[in-house]
């Protein structure tokens, strides 16, 4: 061959080579481009995704509290309901003993304990505090 035919041969080629990697330049970016729209569209959806399983959490969460106060807030009017009744049920039961003890002391204590109730109560103190200090007085002991 000449070299004239040559070298169109090998500039024809050149021409080709060059047209051909510039489409895979072209096709590579199209690629590129489309394999950034699906990590963008990916990204979008798992943060979709992580925002309603957190909004779900938080609603559960928050359901649970709330049954957990209604369950507290029931045990502790029932609780105080009991006891309530377990108070007044005691009170009854002291005012009838208190009753009693004053009917059977002499002199109509009961009446005048009924006409003077701060010196009942006065006395009824004064008569605490002796069997307090007497009874329930702590041991000493010796220091040193």
């Amino acid at each position: 061959m000449n070299d004239r035919p040559l070298e169109n041969k090998v500039g024809q080629d050149v021409v080709n080579v060059k047209n051909d990697i510039n489409t895979l330049v072209a096709d590579s970016t199209v690629r590129f481009s489309g394999f950034g729209e699906n990590v963008s569209k990916a990204i979008g959806e798992a943060k979709e995704d992580v925002t309603t399983w957190v909004e779900d959490g938080v609603s559960q969460l928050g359901e649970g509290f709330e049954k957990l106060t209604g369950d507290a807030r029931e045990t502790v009017v029932v609780a105080a309901a009991a006891v309530k009744k377990d108070v007044g049920h005691g009170l009854s039961q002291y005012n009838a003993k208190a009753q009693e003890v004053a009917d059977k002391v002499p002199g109509g204590f009961a009446e005048k304990a009924t006409s003077y109730p701060w010196v009942a109560m006065s006395i009824a103190l004064a008569v605490g505090f002796v069997l307090g200090s007497l009874l329930l007085k702590p041991a000493r002991q010796p220091l040193g």
